[in-house]
């Protein structure tokens, strides 16, 4: 008989730190947070690097867009769209006419296609998602090293100020590079379509 057996190792830092004194904040920004007075101050000062909401359209053009690296001898997968109760076709419908009013995607005959599915959201809605599986399994891994998270923790000892920052979703901010857009195909009931930046 074999036994296993598990072992769980945490390792926590602990340090004595010393509070500020409760500073007035400004009203809240949004439903969820409030910002200090000098914060709420900074980000009315710069209002057009920090817009509350991102500009409509394509993001704007960087040095680097996202590449979608095939394994040699790859060939393309079209797979079939699942059936959809109403509710979801009429959501599907909803975001293809937001996609494509916001140049996030364009009509594609490309020889890829992958299928809608949707998962429910906390607050009762549908979230939009595609299948890319297919996709994933012909693409070339970035092996690029990820820091573990220890390492990372180790790395604030000593530290007394520590800082962190809740951006904007990054849905829709990096653009697919033009030659990699037919990778992105996905099927609706009125057609296929690609993306021209990533969606999630």
């Amino acid at each position: 008989m074999l036994v296993k057996r598990v072992v769980r190792i945490f390792a926590v830092f602990l340090e004595e730190v010393e509070a500020e004194e409760e500073k007035p904040r400004s009203a809240s920004v949004g439903k969820k947070t409030t910002l200090p007075a000098k914060v709420s101050a900074l980000l009315a000062k710069f209002v057009d690097v920090f817009p509350d909401e991102l500009p409509p359209g394509l993001p704007p053009s960087r040095a680097v867009d996202h590449r979608i690296e095939l394994e040699p001898g790859s060939k393309p997968v079209a797979k079939l769209q699942w059936r959809l109760c109403p509710a979801e076709t009429e959501e599907m419908m909803k975001q293809v006419k937001h996609f494509l009013a916001q140049g996030f995607i364009q009509p594609s005959r490309s020889p890829w296609a992958a299928p809608i599915l949707f998962t429910p959201k906390k607050d009762g809605g549908l979230r939009m998602c595609i299948d890319y599986r297919a996709l994933n399994a012909a693409t070339v891994k970035n092996r690029f090293p990820v820091p573990r998270v220890e390492n990372l923790l180790d790395a604030l000892q000593g530290a007394r100020i520590f800082s962190k920052i809740d951006l904007h979703p990054g849905y829709h901010q990096i653009r697919v590079f033009p030659e990699d857009q037919d990778k992105t195909v996905f099927r609706t009931k009125q057609g296929v379509y690609e993306f021209r930046d990533l969606p999630y």
